[in-house]
């Protein structure tokens, strides 16, 4: 089974990850949610806790299809600061495996050099300092898979963020299944 973790960090948007994290489940991917807090339970920057599955130091990874990371602050410099966060992302892109990431999260991966010589998305702004160092090209799509590397713009792109996974991971029917059961726009014309 094709499985994914999210890496969740006090003050992240909530919404951003349990959007992707419900998308990916409705299409049969185990979803690990982990929390970099050192407890199980993460408060987001709406004050809406959520129960992890477990805590970062006691995960094994290399079973992680995709390591993502979602957006918000304080969450995005929360999840950067933790000692445990670069080396789960630098072993995931070493092994060639999927990195995703949205919202202001992508400038982790681009402050890493992980978008060098590729496109990326992600919240306007947070593309400072990263866009056009060795070949990096921020596009402001609303999300945008390039290689291994899936980057989206913001909490609107959420639904389409995780179907654009889920996509990527399992197939176009596996996508076009759940955009019909969820009453996704373009499937009700």
């Amino acid at each position: 089974m094709v499985k994914v973790s999210i890496l969740m960090a006090p003050g992240l948007e909530e919404v951003e990850c349990l959007a992707v994290a419900d998308i990916l489940r409705r299409g049969g991917v185990q979803v690990e949610l982990v929390s970099v807090s050192g407890e199980r339970v993460v408060t987001g920057s709406h004050r809406i806790a959520t129960v992890t599955d477990r805590l970062i130091e006691e995960c094994d990874f290399s079973e992680s299809d995709v390591i993502f990371l979602p957006g918000g602050v304080p969450g995005v410099p929360n999840l950067a600061k933790h000692p445990l966060v670069a080396g789960v992302i630098q072993k995931q892109a070493a092994a060639g495996k999927r990195l995703a990431a949205i919202c202001a999260a992508p400038a982790i991966l681009g402050k890493m050099g992980l978008f060098a010589h590729t496109k990326f998305t992600c919240y306007p702004g947070w593309q400072e300092g990263i866009d056009g160092i060795d070949g990096a090209e921020w596009t402001g799509d609303g999300v945008l898979t390039s290689g291994n590397l899936t980057t989206g713009r913001g909490l609107g792109f959420a639904v389409d963020f995780g179907l654009e996974l889920l996509r990527v991971l399992l197939g176009e029917e596996s996508a076009e299944k759940v955009k019909k059961e969820i009453q996704h726009p373009e499937s009700v014309k």
